[in-house]
């Protein structure tokens, strides 16, 4: 394990998150905000400095990362991330309890959105960007980021982008991982400012405009509002963000096919096929089940379109309260926080390229029992799938529904009912945020208790990061070094 290695990238981390919260420092001193919430922005960012100067002070001799060390510099970065950019909320007393701060940013950096806040418009205007910026640094990962503007990094750093991006594979557009990297964010942020320009064009502020481009882009889906994106009343906004949602959840690296103008590449890809068959039929279904609650069909169909995509990227925006649709599109939307996003896409959930491989095998196996002797290839877009992929997509599947039951048992005894606590774990376990039941659209987390708020941390955490970094912490090779230290202590004593 190069520890040295470790210590000398998450202390570039650290350095990278305080240059984020310079803005939220001059937006506080702009708004003229209370001192304690400037001070709040200032001390964390020279507390961020020191920690990461005492991490490390240059680079080590050693550079070689291989897959282990990925995952724990993935791990460790993106718990660190949460506990320093929770301190501003704490520290401003805006949210004075630790653990509700710590979970708000957990939701933000994992674009989960799910919030403790009853009334968000009490934030002040530095936190709430903060808060939302912290979706648009999640989204694509602030690993990817840092491959992107640190230097000298080589093609080792394939092992941290495959621990942080979300998606059974990854593919390198170019052959350096930096330039993969710096070409992803040109994308990102090209998505990000043609959003904010649509929502500035159609009357929403410009504040707010980027604010929700931030939430869409990185799939997170923190309001700023407490009714959400219904405040601003207007079917263009709408419109432009269930587009721009929809886009998010792409395979990014389709966005570059079309740069290059590959589109055969585009066309044919089987994923995006199913992703927008999924989504088309999701909405014909809820706008047939719901067809007599409407008197306007054009309202029916924008909520059906805005609905389907923020739940099958996993975003979280709402304009209505959709728990209150019958049984049957409740279950459509459950499906979809399962299924979410593309691979290498900004969305949660399992992905719908696993779905595929799980689907094709299931295929795969009832043509084999009647016929036995002949030889079937898994194929995905026209490419044979290893036994290596299958394989590990059937893990992910049993490893997602084992924690999916021991997180649904750890939060059950404190929710109300049954669909309450399981969709609490479904939606920040799929990174999603609202549910159902007293987690709702209109509702929020705010009345767990502290012990199941780590709980459904942890929860988002594993749903984002895709479980494995997180359960390298967890692993004896973590502790045991520290025991060791401690026993030889002991032994020298004697």
């Amino acid at each position: 394990m190069n520890n040295k290695m470790i210590r000398y990238v998450l202390s570039n981390i650290l350095k990278l998150e305080a240059v984020f919260m310079i803005v939220p420092l001059i937006l506080s001193i702009y708004y003229q905000e209370k001192t304690l919430v400037s001070l709040a922005h200032l001390f964390t960012i020279l507390l961020l400095i020191g920690t990461a100067y005492l991490l490390s002070k240059k680079q080590p001799e050693n550079v070689q990362i291989f897959a282990k060390e990925g995952l724990f510099i993935v791990a460790f970065s993106w718990l660190a991330l949460s506990f320093f950019g929770a301190l501003p909320f704490v520290i401003s007393r805006e949210i004075p309890s630790f653990v509700d701060a710590f979970f708000e940013v957990v939701s933000g950096f994992t674009t989960t959105g799910a919030s403790i806040l009853s009334n968000v418009e009490a934030l002040s205007h530095s936190l709430l960007y903060w808060r939302s910026f912290t979706h648009f640094v999640g989204g694509m990962g602030v690993l990817v980021l840092a491959l992107a503007i640190l230097p000298k990094n080589n093609n080792q750093s394939l092992h941290i982008m495959k621990a942080e991006v979300p998606g059974p594979t990854v593919g390198k557009l170019v052959s350096k991982m930096t330039y993969n990297s710096r070409i992803l964010y040109m994308i990102y942020i090209f998505l990000t400012l043609l959003i904010t320009l649509f929502l500035y064009l159609g009357g929403m502020p410009l504040f707010d405009s980027v604010l929700h481009t931030f939430g869409t882009v990185g799939t997170g889906g923190f309001g700023i509002k407490n009714t959400s994106v219904a405040y601003y009343h207007s079917a263009y906004i709408e419109y432009v963000l269930a587009i721009g949602m929809l886009l998010s959840g792409m395979n990014f690296n389709l966005f570059y096919a079309l740069l290059l103008r590959n589109f055969k590449q585009v066309l044919h890809n089987e994923e995006l096929k199913y992703y927008l068959s999924i989504v088309a039929f999701a909405i014909l279904a809820i706008c047939i089940d719901n067809y007599n609650q409407y008197d306007n069909i054009e309202q029916l169909f924008r909520d059906s379109l805005f609905t389907v995509s923020s739940i099958m990227t996993t975003t979280g925006f709402s304009t209505i309260n959709f728990d209150t649709w019958s049984v049957f599109s409740k279950t459509i939307l459950l499906l979809l926080m399962m299924i979410g996003g593309c691979a290498g896409s900004t969305a949660g959930g399992m992905k719908v390229s696993r779905f595929i491989v799980l689907f094709k095998t299931f295929i795969y196996e009832f043509k084999k029992t009647y016929s036995p002797n002949r030889v079937f290839r898994l194929k995905m877009d026209g490419r044979a799938l290893s036994q290596e992929l299958i394989m590990s997509i059937r893990t992910y599947l049993i490893l997602y529904l084992s924690l999916f039951f021991l997180l649904l048992l750890c939060v059950a005894p404190e929710s109300p009912d049954f669909i309450s606590a399981c969709s609490a774990v479904a939606a920040t376990f799929n990174n999603i945020g609202p549910g159902f039941g007293t987690v709702g659209p209109t509702m929020n987390y705010s009345h767990f208790s502290n012990f199941n708020k780590i709980v459904l941390s942890i929860s988002m955490l594993l749903g984002r990061l895709e479980i494995f970094p997180i359960l390298l912490i967890f692993s004896p090779e973590i502790f045991t070094p520290f025991f060791k230290k401690i026993k030889s202590l002991f032994q020298t004593e004697k």
